[in-house]
């Protein structure tokens, strides 16, 4: 069961927060009463779309939060630009004070990346500004966020940074990861997580890597043309001429299942157990004991 007071009085800042990863960890801290602001370039008001051209809207994310018990903040934010996210640190210093949990989800190059007919392409093949735009996106965006806001996290006690990546630093270390452009945004996620933690550490703070499993997100399951009430459908055939999922979506997690884990870590007292680890949402869940919104506890690391 999820403790709705568990986090009542922190304030935390999940930086890319439209959609994904991003919209299950403002919702899963919500959920535990947080005081959440919610980051990204997709907003109602139109201006700074992402690259994605989807609906979601980081309003929508706020409005999540607060439906399910927490308060929802929607601050417009491209985290490449240096000056908004230093315009955002001197909002939140005004009208909070002070950061418990930051959250660096940033991503945004999805497309950038490709679908499995553009994979494994050399780096002499591969487009150029493509490839960096991915690093930029991946990497930049998380230095720009940490640089502003870390300050706010580190003036007392208790902080908590969460750098977002996908696979874990043993995984990604054996497995090439889709292009050299991608693999390298990923692994440097994961030391963001370590070498961002030695610093931290002094200052009584905690950073951690960590990465969900098989995502359904909004466009994963949009890519086989099904919902959250009905994914399992994707793994009986096609759909309405949407591929079917291959057999390991079976062990796919929704994205509050990666949210319950940070919220977990949010209110552990002895968090600082985690300090430089890059761990995944499944081992979060069997040390802490949550389940995703179903009731299971996916692990599609380990089905691999």
């Amino acid at each position: 069961m999820v403790d709705p007071e568990a986090l009542r009085g922190r304030v935390a800042v999940v930086a890319g927060a439209t959609r994904g990863a991003g919209r299950g960890i403002a919702a899963a801290l919500g959920e535990a009463g947080a005081t959440v602001i919610c980051t990204g370039r997709s907003s109602r008001t139109g201006a700074g779309n992402s690259d994605y051209d989807r609906a979601e809207t980081i309003e929508e994310t706020a409005e999540l939060v607060t439906s399910l018990g927490g308060t929802g903040i929607a601050e417009q934010v491209d985290h490449l630009e240096s000056g908004q996210v230093y315009a955002l640190a001197q909002r939140i210093r005004r009208d909070h004070g002070h950061i418990d949990v930051l959250v660096n989800d940033i991503w945004g190059a999805e497309k950038l990346k490709g679908g499995p007919a553009d994979w494994n392409t050399p780096i002499w093949d591969h487009d150029l500004d493509a490839g960096l735009r991915i690093l930029r996106l991946a990497i930049d965006t998380h230095l720009i966020t940490s640089h502003h806001l870390l300050p706010l996290l580190v003036d007392r006690p208790g902080g908590l940074l969460v750098e977002v990546t996908d696979g874990t630093n043993a995984f990604n270390a054996e497995n090439y990861r889709i292009s050299v452009f991608y693999d390298l945004a990923k692994t440097a996620v994961n030391r963001l997580g370590y070498s961002q933690g030695h610093e931290l550490a002094p200052r009584g703070a905690t950073a951690f890597a960590l990465t969900p499993g098989w995502l359904r997100s909004e466009m994963m399951l949009d890519n086989f043309g099904v919902s959250e009430q009905n994914w399992r459908d994707a793994l009986t055939g096609s759909i309405d001429g949407y591929p079917a999922a291959p057999p390991g979506f079976a062990a796919s997690e929704s994205p509050r299942y990666v949210g319950r884990a940070v919220a977990a870590v949010a209110a552990d007292p002895d968090r600082a157990r985690w300090n430089q680890a890059s761990v995944t949402s499944a081992d979060l869940a069997r040390a802490y004991g949550f389940t995703d919104v179903d009731g299971t506890r996916p692990d599609s690391w380990a089905n691999l």
